[in-house]
Order: structure tokens, then C-alpha cells, then sequence
């Protein structure tokens, strides 16, 4: 039986700011490691909790002042069963851990009911493999077998979205999307492109989300976005089409570096805040269907109220706070 995807939906005039890159941030500004890039694991470590809800409270503060909804991602990018296994996780410890990421999520968004004109809770799936080489193949099917445990744990809790981040092959784009119809969850598809302007894997973007689609059927993504590049690397991309209609989220880097290399500095790189907005400002008035704006590695609220502004004046829109 084929499933069919729900939706995300839109509201006119609503447009969502998400956090930006938490690993770098956390790590590098507040001097908290993470084995295997693993935020969740933080969840049991209460200084490491305090830290992140002052960072969320600055990332909240910018939606709140710009007139932005919310659309905030759990911590749970690397709780799938290889990644878990790794890190010496059952099967029902990661679950455990999945429920400490949304109910942290749900907390500190608690205090801003009323400040902003919608909060919404995603769960974050990452790839299977490494998302910045090709080391491990994967099927559609054996993509949609494996993703289906950490989306089954996300449904339990009644996240609104599923953000699907980092991926850089379209047999586990496909995968993924078919798990998240069996559970009835919406998924953006977040793409991550190197300098070449491509997926990993070879692809255009075009040819990734035209394909996606194809393969999903009924089961394609709400929609797809592109995170972890920085607007360098990916606009040259966003080739004129329908396909480009179906992209709603851009999740740019801070900083121009190639990523592999960005993840060998040991520190934060927060290139151009300033320079960063505007470059989104434009991309907001060629792109009228992107409403989930929002940063990756080295972004955080420095970078958040430069989007949000040059954003919303390229829309044309009042702040809505």
C-alpha cells in the first residue's frame, strides 16, 4: 500500500525562523564535546542544558522582536540506530533520549505562547552515513527500513515536522520520505551541496528534488530545502523551473569555507552576519515560496536578526510582533 505525505501547512504572511548551526555553537562558545557530533546525548548533562536554554532564549528573542513564527529542531540528528549503536545506545535509549529533545524543545518555547504568531516542533533525521563524502551506499528500501524506528519515536511525540537535514543522495531522500508518509509526519528535505554547486553523490539539486519526487510518488516530501552550504555554493544552483517551487527552507552556513575544512578548524567561523541577510534578502524576493529561514554551522542569533530583517524587507512585510 502506498502512502500518501501530509503537509506542512502554510499561513500568509507567516514566516518561520529556525535555530542555526547548535552543534557549533554549543561546542565552540560554550566548550561542550559531543562524541560523533551528537547533541542528544547533552540532554543528561544539566550545565550543558543551562547552556542551551540561554541559546535558545537569544534565538527566541530574535523571532519574537522580528515578528517570525518559530520552527525549532530537536537534537536529534544522529539518534538512528547505526549512529546510537556507535555510541553505545539501545534501541529504547534512544527513544528515551528523542522524548528529553522534543520535551526540552516544547519548555523553553513555553514562555513565548503569545509572543509569536506560531511554534512548531520538528524532529531532526540525519543520513545514515557521513554527509559530506560517500562512504556508505544505500537503497530507497533499506533507506526507508532504517529511518522508520527514529521516525516512529518522533510520531509518538507528535512533532509537527520532520526536518530531514544533510543529505546528499536521492535513494535515501526517497527512503526517508516514504517512512515519514507510513507515519503520517511531513518531511522537509534539506539537500547540502559542495563547491562543485552539486550533491556529493553527483546530482544537480534540480535533478535531486525532480527525482525525489519521482521516486516517492505519493509519498514526496512537503518540501526540500538546503542546509550546511553557504549561499556561494548554492545558488548557482537554483537553475529557474517549477521544480524550484518546491523548495521552502534555506539553512545557509556562516562562512564561505568548504565544509570539511570548516570542521578541521577547532573554532567557530562566523563570516559576514551582515553580508549573510542580505544575501537571504535576495534570495527571499526570487524565491517567494521559501517561508523557513534559519542558519547551519557557525550561525547563531548575530546572524538571525540580519536574516530576519533583510527578509522580511525584501517581502515587503511589516514585523507582525
Amino acid at each position: 500500500m502506498e502512502h500518501e505525505a501530509v503537509a506542512f501547512p502554510r499561513e500568509e504572511g507567516v514566516l518561520y525562523l529556525t535555530e542555526g548551526g547548535t552543534e557549533t555553537e554549543i561546542m565552540y562558545r560554550h566548550g561542550h564535546d559531543l562524541r560523533e557530533f551528537a547533541m542528544f546525548e547533552l540532554m543528561d548533562k544539566p550545565a550543558a542544558v543551562a547552556d542551551l536554554r540561554d541559546m535558545y532564549r537569544r534565538y527566541l528573542d530574535v523571532a519574537a522582536e522580528q515578528g517570525f513564527a518559530a520552527l525549532i529542531a530537536g537534537f536529534d540528528y544522529r539518534a538512528s540506530p547505526d549512529w546510537g549503536e556507535k555510541l553505545g545506545y539501545s534501541r529504547e535509549g534512544l527513544r528515551e533520549m528523542q522524548y528529553k529533545c522534543i520535551d526540552f524543545l516544547r519548555d523553553v518555547a513555553t514562555p513565548y505562547d503569545g509572543q509569536l504568531p506560531k511554534i512548531a516542533i520538528a524532529g531532526c533525521v540525519g543520513p545514515r552515513g557521513d554527509a559530506y563524502s560517500l562512504n556508505r551506499d544505500i537503497s530507497a528500501q533499506e533507506a526507508e527500513a532504517y529511518h522508520m524506528t527514529q521516525l516512529e519515536t518522533l510520531k509518538e511525540c507528535g512533532v509537527d515536522l520532520v526536518w530531514a537535514a544533510t543529505i546528499n543522495n536521492i535513494p535515501e531522500a526517497v527512503g526517508i520520505s516514504r517512512a515519514a508518509a507510513r507515519q503520517g509526519l511531513p518531511v522537509n528535505m534539506c539537500f547540502t551541496l559542495d563547491s562543485t554547486h552539486r550533491l556529493k553523490s553527483g546530482p544537480s539539486l534540480r535533478e535531486a528534488v525532480e527525482a525525489t519526487d519521482r521516486g516517492a510518488g505519493a509519498a514526496r516530501p512537503d518540501s526540500y530545502g538546503i542546509n550546511c552550504s553557504h549561499p556561494v555554493e548554492f545558488e548557482p544552483a537554483l537553475e529557474d523551473g517549477a521544480w524550484s517551487t518546491r523548495l521552502r527552507a534555506l539553512r545557509p552556513n556562516a562562512a564561505k569555507m568548504d565544509k570539511v575544512s570548516l570542521c578541521k578548524l577547532g573554532h567557530i567561523e562566523e563570516g559576514d552576519p551582515e553580508e549573510l541577510g542580505e544575501m537571504l534578502g535576495d534570495l527571499a524576493a526570487r524565491l517567494p515560496d521559501v517561508d523557513i529561514w534559519g542558519g547551519c554551522c557557525g550561525t547563531w542569533d548575530k546572524h538571525f536578526e540580519p536574516i530576519a530583517r533583510h527578509v522580511r524587507e525584501a517581502r515587503g512585510e511589516a514585523r507582525m510582533a
